[in-house]
């Protein structure tokens, strides 16, 4: 394992980041590893096959950081088309539960399936909502908006199959997410990412559960071998819901994800939730239990936020910051100075 310590040296944001729940900042390996592949491209030496190292290497990066075998896991773009898979797969008249104001490229593959019922309930009951009928819960780990935690072990005692968004929270906060029926997690955000990469867990159990609706050359069982004809050849495993993937974001996040699979979950998750503790005692709120500091802010606060360079975002009316490896007290400092 390496320590934090270890790769500080790796991260170069300047003072005041408090954005990664939006974009998080890579590290200069991954920065010199796109550089390295586009200047290949450039000068025509890059072949195709060259990227399918990143693919795979990326793969087995997240499913070291998720704790699930590599087989479990299909690569894609974006969340929500694998969202979108889990809501084709059920049948007409299904009841989907989800929490009120989750993330909507989680709702929407729902909302847009015809024939499905959907119940939208605040997080905190949402264990409590699940009922005879409920089909599945749709729901983010860590929500968007505030960074609330939804409460997954009462979920898990409900025995309700779960689809578990963890966009905002692999990368900072360690789950058992093996029992979850499918788990979707774009890699752009905590996990330092270019955008145009996401994952798909499907428990083993699950994989006949769900129809490969974006089947192309990539997800066959032998990729090279399947770019023409038929018959259907897939792989056999949940590389069958692969995408062809965006070649320069897939090195990216090979790296990024090598490097994060390395460091200890446990100490990153102290750190993470730690300076935000930090920032939630400066700003006169209890201490709470995410990296995520939802604090609602008048424009004039905002505008002295943004003087003293300090990088944030608005959501749902309010400034949301977020703290990860990059993080330090001086950046907690000079947000609270400026709003002192």
């Amino acid at each position: 394992m390496l320590s934090l310590d270890a790769v500080r040296d790796q991260f170069t944001p300047d003072p005041g980041f408090f954005n990664t729940a939006s974009l998080g900042a890579p590290p200069r390996v991954t920065v010199d590893a796109v550089h390295a592949a586009i200047d290949a491209w450039s000068r025509g030496r890059a072949t195709a096959g060259d990227f399918d190292v990143s693919v795979v290497g990326a793969r087995e990066a997240f499913a070291r950081i998720a704790g699930v075998p590599s087989s479990s896991v299909a690569a894609g773009s974006t969340v929500s088309p694998l969202v979108g898979l889990v809501a084709a797969s059920l049948p007409p008249g299904s009841e989907v539960l989800v929490a009120d104001d989750d993330f909507t490229s989680l709702l929407f593959p729902f909302a847009a399936q015809s024939g499905l019922s959907l119940r939208s309930v605040p997080l905190a009951s949402l264990a409590s909502a699940v009922r005879e009928t409920t089909a599945l819960v749709a729901v983010s780990m860590v929500q968007s908006a505030d960074g609330s935690l939804v409460d997954l072990d009462a979920l898990r005692a409900t025995g309700v199959p779960v689809l578990l968004d963890t966009t905002q929270s692999t990368g900072w906060l360690p789950l058992d997410v093996s029992w979850v029926d499918y788990v979707v997690c774009g890699a752009y955000k905590w996990l330092l990412s270019p955008r145009g990469s996401a994952f798909l867990i499907v428990r083993p159990d699950r994989l006949e559960s769900l129809t490969p609706h974006a089947a192309n050359w990539y997800a066959g069982a032998d990729i090279w071998a399947s770019i023409y004809g038929l018959p259907l050849r897939l792989a056999a495993d949940a590389r069958r819901f692969d995408t062809s993937p965006a070649w320069f974001s897939w090195v990216g996040t090979a790296t990024s994800l090598g490097l994060l699979a390395d460091l200890d979950p446990h100490e990153v998750h102290k750190h993470d939730v730690g300076l935000a503790n930090a920032l939630r005692a400066g700003l006169g709120l209890p201490a709470g239990d995410s990296a995520i500091v939802s604090v609602p802010m008048d424009e004039a606060g905002q505008e002295r936020l943004r003087a003293a360079g300090i990088r944030t975002a608005i959501r749902a009316g309010a400034v949301r910051f977020s703290c990860h490896l990059y993080t330090t007290q001086a950046d907690v400092d000079l947000a609270l100075n400026a709003l002192s």
